[in-house]
């Protein structure tokens, strides 16, 4: 790990914080002036540069609030911690607000200081580890028509500063076009700030957006900058926009006409530099005309709209997503990738997804978690996609894809659901059940049980009884993340009977 800098003129405040990060096994390197830090800065390499840096606010050689605001311009990743005696505090508050990670008062307590420089070591990491896995991740993945068309466009919008309006259903990845558009443009070297006005209680939105000046309601202890100045330089990218409030609107229109806005509570216009990217999942012309969205504000945003795919409509996009998702769990979690079958890429490719690319990644995601073997089948599927096929399209061979087939064009609706018990005579059960349309899971195991009994099978009972206990632990275990204790009590069994079963069934 790199070195924890500490710039401080007290040379007990080094000694006391060297030797508590030593206890730590965190390795530490001092300095006595700002002016010692920036030329260590210059002639160092960023690989070998601070992990953090601990600055005192007030020294003879030079203001920690400066020597902040140079770090932040070589380095802006790099969490400071500034340290400040009582009577500083507002100073290190607007240090904070500034760029701080956190301010430490003087006299400190000893252990919570550490535990502080703990944490901001740990969320530098993390932003490590965060940078990495975006450089090595393509930006967006398509072959479909579709998408090419939606690359051709962020390939022409390059060298614009044109606001955009993106749209599409939810999870089909408008903010990973949002980041694409700002990365390519004039502005890529700015910051890009996303909100999801969708997920923001009203009445903290606009303090959320413009920021707020000290005092302006109970709890605004300091001054705080919105999202517009966070961004300035950069992209806004503003997220289901459509829900946003009718009041908060007129604020946005007069941000998008002119540049100005006040902070809440503020009397002096603050401008901010930004090009804005909206999206939404709703129908703005329709909102319009429902009266909750204003139509200047939409025409102002609907400069560019850029319609995203859902995922059903670009199928042939499934199996290398879900091989490049599959990629990515396994690295996230350090365990040798899964493969995926052929009949189990169909089965997925026939899936609709409403929930788009992001259901297909968390779909992928629990396969690498639970699926038994290196080699992802059918009957490994999560529940999701094997009870939403309607009909039947399976092999022969595959009692599983007999049980919950793949569906075919001029399926019939679930409700034409046929009994076992009332197949037609002269027909297979499984096919009756195909034939009829959709299967309830209790109609899937019927089939399977069924499929089971009629290749002249002896031992159904045993098969089926472990699959189904098999499955039922994984998906227990799955929801308490490994704790057995927890999803023995939710399965209603006993702690020692869940540590057998485990055995038993090679689930270890």
């Amino acid at each position: 790990m790199k070195p924890i800098w500490i710039v401080d003129d007290d040379q007990s405040i080094r000694f006391v914080l060297e030797k508590a990060l030593l206890r730590e096994n965190l390795p530490t390197r001092s300095f006595t002036h700002p002016q010692d830090v920036l030329r260590a800065l210059a002639d160092t390499p960023e690989s070998e540069g601070p992990q953090i840096l601990v600055s005192d606010i007030r020294m003879p050689g030079g203001s920690g609030l400066d020597l902040l605001e140079k770090v932040k311009e070589r380095l802006p990743g790099l969490p400071v911690i500034i340290m400040t005696a009582f009577s500083d505090l507002d100073s290190a508050v607007s240090a904070f607000q500034g760029g701080a990670f956190e301010y430490l008062p003087k006299p400190f307590d000893l252990p919570k200081a550490v535990e502080l420089i703990r944490r901001a070591v740990e969320e530098s990491q993390r932003e490590e580890v965060a940078e990495e896995r975006m450089s090595a991740v393509p930006e967006m993945l398509g072959q479909a028509p579709a998408m090419q068309d939606v690359f051709r466009a962020i390939g022409r919008l390059s060298q614009s500063q044109v606001t955009v309006l993106i749209t599409g259903e939810s999870g089909s990845g408008k903010e990973l076009v949002a980041r694409a558009l700002h990365k390519h443009s004039p502005r890529g070297n700015g910051p890009f700030v996303a909100i999801n006005t969708a997920a923001i209680p009203k009445d903290l939105l606009e303090s959320e957006l413009f920021g707020h000046e000290r005092g302006a309601f109970t709890g605004a202890q300091t001054m705080r900058r919105g999202r517009f100045e966070q961004a300035d330089g950069g992209t806004l990218f503003l997220d289901e926009i459509g829900d946003m409030p009718f009041d908060l609107q007129t604020r946005l229109l007069r941000v998008l006409s002119d540049g100005h806005f006040y902070r809440v509570g503020g009397h002096s216009a603050v401008r901010a530099n930004v090009r804005v990217i909206a999206a939404t999942h709703q129908n703005l012309e329709q909102r319009v005309k429902e009266g909750v969205f204003r139509e200047d504000l939409f025409h102002r945003l609907n400069v560019i709209r850029l319609r995203l795919p859902a995922l059903r409509e670009r199928r042939e996009d499934v199996p290398m997503l879900t091989r490049f998702f599959l990629q990515q769990s396994a690295r996230q979690l350090g365990v040798e990738p899964k493969r995926i079958s052929e009949p189990a890429l169909k089965l997925l490719g026939s899936f609709d997804f409403p929930g788009n690319v992001r259901q297909l990644e968390n779909l992928c995601h629990w396969l690498t978690v639970m699926a038994p073997a290196q080699v992802i089948e059918v009957k490994d599927l999560p529940p999701e996609v094997l009870g939403s096929v309607a009909t039947a399209q399976s092999g022969a061979d595959d009692p599983v894809g007999a049980a919950f087939p793949a569906p075919v064009a001029g399926a019939l609706p679930a409700a034409a659901v046929v009994p076992v018990a009332a197949a037609p005579a002269g027909l297979n059960g499984v096919a009756a059940l195909a034939d009829a349309g959709g299967l309830t899971w209790e109609q899937g195991l019927q089939a399977e049980a069924l499929a089971l009994l009629e290749n002249g099978r002896t031992d159904v009972w045993d098969v089926l009884t472990r699959r189904f206990e098999t499955r039922l632990i994984q998906t227990a275990l799955g929801n308490t993340r490994g704790r057995r204790i927890e999803a023995a009590h939710k399965l209603g069994i006993g702690r020692n009977t869940i540590t057998r079963k485990i055995q038993e069934l090679g689930l270890e």
